[in-house]
């Protein structure tokens, strides 16, 4: 019984994450609002992001008690211009200036950068968000991207789709749409994913 109960024990999950998970605010975010005194555990404030949380523990911020807030799964057309952030360090707009004030707190699933647009998606399902970007899901994602090159049709030959940048990167697929004297337009569809990944390809190549 003791054993099971050490297991129990340690699948406990940390003060930080906790109150990520119940979509209250970003991880970071807790963070921060756990070093400022403003989180209580139980009534105690408590100042440790990593505190293990028990079934039942009463979380409050500024006193409130902290309830799970409702799922929320958004889509979002991108445009260009944007940063998909909170807040950016350089002053630049982002997503969030497209969005109902009354909605949740929801974050970007995965990223769309400033010269980027299409479909983002935003929720305040962190299990859900992590399962969406994680590696070993194979979620495959396609891009329509122009190039400054005139591509030939060995583009969607197996070498085509690879190349090391510091590491390892891989297109799924990448297929030629339609080419013209100096540009090309491409459709890569990829299956992991990297920080600014085909940029990096693009740049490499």
């Amino acid at each position: 019984m003791s054993k099971s109960r050490k297991s129990h024990s340690s699948r406990r999950i940390g003060l930080a994450r906790t109150i990520s998970k119940l979509g209250y605010c970003s991880r970071a975010q807790a963070f921060t609002l756990i070093g400022n005194g403003r989180i209580a555990v139980n009534g105690k404030s408590q100042r440790n992001p990593e505190f293990p949380i028990r079934p039942g523990d009463i979380i409050t911020v500024d006193g409130q008690p902290l309830r799970a807030s409702r799922k929320v799964y958004l889509m979002m057309n991108k445009p260009r211009g944007l940063v998909a952030t909170a807040s950016d360090e350089k002053g630049c707009a982002t997503v969030y200036a497209l969005l109902d004030p009354a909605l949740p707190w929801v974050a970007p699933v995965g990223r769309l950068d400033k010269a980027s647009e299409g479909l983002l998606l935003l929720t305040n399902d962190s299990e859900w968000a992590a399962l969406i970007t994680s590696p070993d899901s194979r979620i495959e994602k396609t891009y329509r991207v122009q190039v400054d090159t005139v591509a030939g049709p060995r583009v969607a030959h197996s070498p085509q789709r690879r190349c090391y940048h510091g590491e390892l990167l891989r297109a799924t697929r990448a297929t030629l749409l339609r080419a013209s004297e100096k540009t090309s337009w491409l459709d890569i569809t990829l299956d992991e994913g990297r920080n600014r990944q085909i940029r990096r390809c693009r740049r490499r190549h």
